[in-house]
């Protein structure tokens, strides 16, 4: 394979990811929970606020016309570059969420969704948090449990095996379950954790879903045919309107003590 084919596949992956991310980001439970995100964080007029893994910035746009200065970080320049295109006038910048680009005590809020379960050091990552966070900072972590996904399936058993073994595959799986105790051995209060459960029946998480399957195949833990058959089974269920995902979201917010 040469290197533009490899270049096109990799950003055909990209486009997909984007568009994957604009039907979840447009779904009304999923505006509902970014606006309950804004209140826990007492985002308003003068806040600044980081939102760490910021992807196209929807988030910080929202924020930033409740009057916030707002900044988006993402490791992924073609994400902070999308960010920019779509919101031309916020602030985004290329970062890790292990060196935040801001002095002690320098923001007020600190947002990361779905960022904790990709990093292999969430304890560093909310140290981090604390650092730049002013005495009494608001902080919000959401995020999915990658180990509870439930989805129907004619083939119960198999359905689990899918599950569980993508889960391995994600650095920090399990992490979002781990949110209060993080933060209450992080230096936090008042630490509130929720569970808010995403449904989706829609064909448009299909592609998640084949993605679970061809990813624990790929890891050798179900063989190829018992994936090609799961997901021919899924497509039906999606082309007669009887697919279903259910994804736990935890919903963690703290004050820097």
């Amino acid at each position: 394979m040469s290197n533009t084919q490899v270049q096109t596949e990799t950003d055909g992956s990209k486009v997909r990811l984007i568009a994957l991310l604009d039907v979840v980001d447009d779904m009304p439970d999923v505006r509902q929970l970014r606006q309950d995100s804004y209140e826990l964080l007492k985002v308003g007029r003068g806040t600044t606020v980081v939102d760490v893994g910021c992807g196209t910035g929807r988030a910080v746009a929202e924020m930033t016309d409740r009057g916030a200065r707002a900044i988006g970080l993402d490791l992924s320049e073609e994400m902070i570059g999308e960010a920019s295109r779509r919101r031309p006038d916020a602030d985004f910048r290329c970062a890790e969420a292990y060196q935040l680009p801001f002095g002690d005590g320098e923001v007020d809020a600190y947002r990361a969704e779905k960022l904790y379960h990709e990093l292999d050091d969430p304890v560093r990552a909310l140290r981090e948090a604390r650092r730049v966070l002013v005495p009494g900072g608001r902080t919000v972590l959401i995020g999915q449990d990658w180990d509870t996904f439930v989805i129907d399936s004619d083939e119960a058993a198999l359905t689990r095996t899918i599950v569980h073994a993508r889960a391995d595959l994600v650095p920090g799986a399990r992490t979002a379950r781990r949110y209060r105790s993080l933060l209450l051995d992080g230096g936090f209060r008042d630490v509130v954790l929720e569970v808010r459960t995403g449904v989706f029946t829609g064909a448009a998480m299909l592609p998640m879903i084949i993605g679970l399957a061809e990813g624990a195949s790929a890891a050798g833990a179900i063989t190829r045919a018992d994936a090609r058959r799961w997901i021919a089974e899924q497509r039906r269920r999606a082309e007669g309107d009887r697919l279903f995902l259910a994804i736990p979201l935890l919903i963690a917010s703290a004050t820097r003590t």
